[in-house]
């Protein structure tokens, strides 16, 4: 039996010491940060203003490159404060273009956001919002890592960032953009961390600071059915659906939430979204795994399903990772399952692999990064003692 943890309650991390990072804050946190240091209310909303346009529209690091902010309140900020990227251990480029980083934003804490050029006429930008993953999706390589704690939202806009400089996107451009699209498909299950997705979205989509529209921003969720009407009421994003099933039966077997929130219950939820139409259309995500969901039979079954719902199906040929249980799809039948949708009025693009050769591709993602037990801190914290002691 398996068991899904919220973890949206859980403290993401802890306490930090030393200068605070203002780097991706949210503009209602560094209100609250200039209040912590001094500055009157009326002020404090100007300063934020500012930092957050510096360090959000043009990219700075440095609190000296914040002309329009008087020498002694830089000072002031540099008293306490940093702004910084989270390191980053792993870049890799493929061959197709598409660019992987893993970022660290502390000791063990390890997730992996993923950059696709020339998406349609946009560049997406997949981002985690977990290390590690509780739901145990069996065709992905994510749901074999554990999980470790939530991404805070600070965190999650850092992976746009770290995206923004190695593209050379500085100031934010306001036309021909490399990256125009966030999708909340990385490591993770969003809507389990749903408070800190929803504040790094009014991040990302502040028009002051990177300015990606929110209906350029998709979150994908493997059905989480009482979060999503939530999620739409909080954000105004557009939803997407990892379905991968047509019937209980076998969506039980490969997602495993269903056995908590089943078919029946998750398209209640998704049509509980607000303002779906024509412009705003649900993504369903359907991975094309050999011989398990491929039949036309399956096909047919998935018009019946998304009946009457304003969607768009990404069929997504299985992506392998070491030992994997599935194979791809053979194309043809791919295609075939493609035709028999497009022929009942459905869009149903095939997604091109990106960046197999990285391993960073759907469903491929995963970090190193493993929770560590309250119990083994303290034995290290003995050991380390004891050797000092010596």
């Amino acid at each position: 039996m398996s068991t899904e943890l919220d973890l949206s309650r859980r403290p993401a991390k802890p306490a930090e010491t030393g200068p605070v990072n203002l780097s991706g804050l949210s503009l209602v946190k560094l209100r609250e940060r200039m209040e912590e240091i001094g500055i009157d209310k009326k002020k404090a909303k100007m300063r934020a203003n500012q930092v957050s346009h510096w360090m959000h529209n043009f990219g700075v690091t440095d609190f000296d490159d914040m002309t329009n902010i008087a020498k002694d309140m830089r000072a002031k900020l540099v008293e306490n404060h940093i702004i910084a990227r989270p390191d980053i251990t792993e870049h890799k480029v493929s061959v197709d273009g598409t660019q992987k980083w893993l970022s660290r934003f502390g000791p063990g804490i390890e997730a992996e956001s993923v950059f696709i050029p020339d998406v349609a006429r946009s560049g997406a930008l997949c981002v985690s919002s977990q290390v590690g993953c509780t739901l145990s999706c069996t065709f992905c390589h994510t749901g074999t890592q554990k999980m470790v704690r939530n991404l805070t939202a600070q965190e999650i806009v850092a992976q746009v960032l770290v995206a923004r400089d190695t593209l050379g996107e500085w100031p934010t451009p306001s036309e021909n953009r490399k990256l125009t699209n966030i999708v909340f498909m990385g490591m993770g299950e969003p809507l389990y961390n749903l408070d800190n997705v929803v504040e790094a979205i009014d991040t990302i989509s502040d028009c002051e600071g990177i300015s990606i529209g929110r209906r350029r921003i998709t979150v994908s969720t493997a059905g989480v059915a009482p979060k999503i009407p939530e999620l739409g009421a909080r954000t105004n994003a557009m939803l997407a659906i990892s379905l991968h099933a047509t019937n209980d039966d076998l969506r039980d077997e490969i997602v495993p939430i269903n056995k908590k929130y089943n078919l029946e219950c998750l398209f209640d939820a998704i049509r509980s979204y607000p303002d779906l139409g024509n412009s705003k259309r649900v993504t369903f995500e359907y991975v094309m795994l050999k011989d398990v969901n491929d039949s036309l039979a399956e096909a047919v079954d998935l018009i019946k399903l998304l009946k009457g719902l304003p969607a768009k199906i990404n069929l997504i040929p299985f992506n392998p990772w070491p030992g994997s249980p599935y194979e791809c799809s053979d194309w043809d039948k791919i295609e075939t399952f493609a035709e028999v949708l497009n022929r009942a009025g459905l869009s149903a693009p095939i997604r091109t692999p990106r960046g197999r050769d990285i391993f960073a591709a759907c469903g491929q993602l995963r970090s190193e990064s493993i929770k560590e037990r309250a119990s083994d801190r303290l034995k290290a914290k003995i050991a380390q003692n004891s050797t000092a002691a010596e």
